[in-house]
């Protein structure tokens, strides 16, 4: 996770924290980055207890920098509802740009905040995976863990 004085503006995902060092160094290559695991443990928390599946919505400080276009995408993907997807078809009818679906995709996969913006709940039309920026595996687990939690919550 990487954040400026506004919020978040980075989480990536991945099995070894020396890779995710180096991605946010070059893609932050003007930013004086300085690893820090105490300033905002309750942000890193609140992330960790999502993937765990202990929390279903994540409310962070977002700063976020992308095309107005990618924005748009961004909000509409806050608005899918744990637990269940959507296709690129319906967010770039959501955004008012049926057009515009392999636009949606590339904004999906051009997100830089892995998990709060859930790009992980965009489903193909076919209802296929897709793309996922961090591995198809990771994006089937997400999308099976989230399910599952929604079928044991309706069950109790």
């Amino acid at each position: 996770m990487a954040t400026t004085e506004k919020g978040i503006c980075a989480v990536k995902l991945g099995d070894e924290a020396d890779k995710l060092e180096q991605t946010l160094n070059q893609e932050f290559h003007q930013a004086q980055i300085m690893r820090d695991d105490h300033t905002h443990k309750e942000w890193i928390q609140a992330i960790l207890e999502f993937i765990a599946g202990d929390e279903t919505h994540l409310d962070l400080p977002l700063d976020i920098r992308g095309t107005a276009f990618q924005k748009q995408v961004w909000e509409a993907l806050q608005k899918i509802p744990y637990g269940e997807t959507r296709t690129y078809a319906d967010i770039a009818r959501n955004i008012a740009k049926p057009q515009a679906v392999r636009a949606v995709g590339n904004a999906c996969g051009a997100n830089p905040i892995a998990l709060i913006v859930p790009c992980h709940r965009v489903l193909r039309s076919d209802g296929s995976l897709g793309g996922y920026h961090w591995g198809i595996e990771r994006k089937q687990k997400l999308l099976i863990q989230e399910s599952k939690l929604i079928k044991d919550d309706s069950n109790t």
